[in-house]
């Protein structure tokens, strides 16, 4: 195999969740774009329609399931209705920056259940899916988590975010170790800030993106398709030796 046709994805079927916009609509491009078919998934059914659209005119090939991540039963059962799963992308979950001391039951109770328990409900449902394929130990298969670099390191007024996404890179390892035999592989992707919508939202002052940037040594906040470029080679068998891992897509901040 050629190092180029080690990054295609082929025959494989792959479902990214928060694929909608942002970090996950890129996702979801680059897996069609390596040969996956994709399963689209997320709350808005017009932004699915958009990603969609964009895969088929790319020619690519996708599927819609409209679905909040955080109803598990809805998510089992359109992750037990698929004819068969290769790839998983966990990538829904969000962030509500507060300090410690504000945080409400009910922000505390949300970020808890997009972050780690629908997280761990989708995993759950699509290693079930996985197993099904009696030749799965010869096809192996891939879970990846997006974390963030939050996963990694402390920061203020991310209490909440930052013990999700440190829960993430433990069930990482846990999973990876678990499901090697059966040649599943578990690895996540932790971000650093990403210039999308929603960061910008935040990040929306001069002095805030001098601090951002004094903190990332590159320079820069990352592209959503410097996500995606992590997570296509995750999923492919150019990683097939890779799992329980994380790879840091955070242009230096946790090397400091």
């Amino acid at each position: 195999m050629s190092f180029f046709e080690s990054l295609r994805l082929d025959g494989q079927i792959a479902l990214v969740t928060g694929a909608g916009r942002g970090i996950g609509a890129t996702i979801a491009r680059y897996l069609a774009e390596a040969g996956a078919e994709v399963v689209l998934l997320s709350r808005t059914l017009s932004e699915l329609q958009t990603v969609a659209q964009q895969i088929a005119e790319a020619g690519g090939r996708s599927s819609i399931r409209q679905c909040d991540v955080i109803d598990s039963k809805a998510l089992r059962a359109i992750i037990d209705e698929l004819p068969r799963l290769d790839i998983l992308v966990n990538n829904a979950g969000t962030n509500i920056p507060e300090p410690m001391i504000e945080v409400s039951d009910e922000h505390l109770d949300h970020l808890l259940n997009l972050n780690i328990r629908s997280c761990f409900i989708a995993a759950q449902a699509a290693v079930k899916k996985m197993l099904q394929d009696p030749d799965r130990v010869k096809k192996g298969g891939s879970v990846i988590h997006i974390s963030s670099q939050m996963g990694h390191i402390g920061s203020p007024n991310r209490t909440v975010y930052c013990a999700t996404k440190h829960a993430i890179e433990g069930l990482t390892k846990a999973m990876a170790i678990e499901l090697a035999e059966q040649n599943i592989r578990v690895n996540s992707v932790a971000p650093t800030f990403v210039d999308t919508p929603l960061v910008r939202q935040v990040v929306n002052t001069d002095e805030k993106r001098a601090f951002l940037f004094s903190k990332i040594p590159l320079g820069h906040l990352a592209e959503t398709e410097d996500i995606a470029a992590a997570v296509a080679y995750l999923a492919s068998p150019a990683a097939r030796m890779v799992t329980g891992t994380c790879l840091k897509v955070d242009g230096g901040w946790t090397a400091q």
